[in-house]
């Protein structure tokens, strides 16, 4: 019998609130996320990087598939979740880029060329949208 791992959250509301944006915004990220690395972690197959360890708690990285030119404005869609093997817990810390996943369940946000526009940075992302595609036509 394989031993499962127990969830745990580090802020369960702010993560929840992550992964609700992540669904409206990402739909392919949230999918394989829920139906594929969720189901592997708890059976214990670690999917991701390791970014450190601290005695016993083994931090995990674990990369979303994305839009290209949405990790190159925004930054890759990643995992992030901490494994104490002793306890079989599995803490969920959080997904980023936060900044935006967050500003996305706060309010609507508009596209720009198929991209996601943070009201905040609105002007930047734009700009950085705007160059990417010259650069590609070059």
């Amino acid at each position: 019998m394989v031993e499962k791992y127990i969830f745990g959250y580090i802020n369960e509301n702010e993560f929840k609130k992550l992964e609700s944006a992540l669904k409206k915004y990402n739909m392919l990220a949230y999918k394989k996320l829920y139906f594929e690395y969720y189901p592997k972690i708890k059976a214990g197959e670690f999917v991701g990087t390791v970014a450190s360890q601290e005695g016993n708690i083994i931090n995990y990285e674990a990369k979303l598939p994305t839009d290209a030119l949405f990790a190159k404005v925004h930054g890759e869609v990643k995992l992030h979740y901490q494994v104490n093997e002793d306890e079989k817990i599995v803490t969920l810390s959080t997904l980023s880029p936060k900044d935006i996943l967050s500003e996305g369940h706060q309010s609507e946000l508009v596209t720009y060329k198929g991209v996601m526009v943070s009201k905040e940075h609105s002007d930047k992302d734009m700009f950085k949208i705007n160059l990417l595609n010259m650069i590609k036509k070059v």
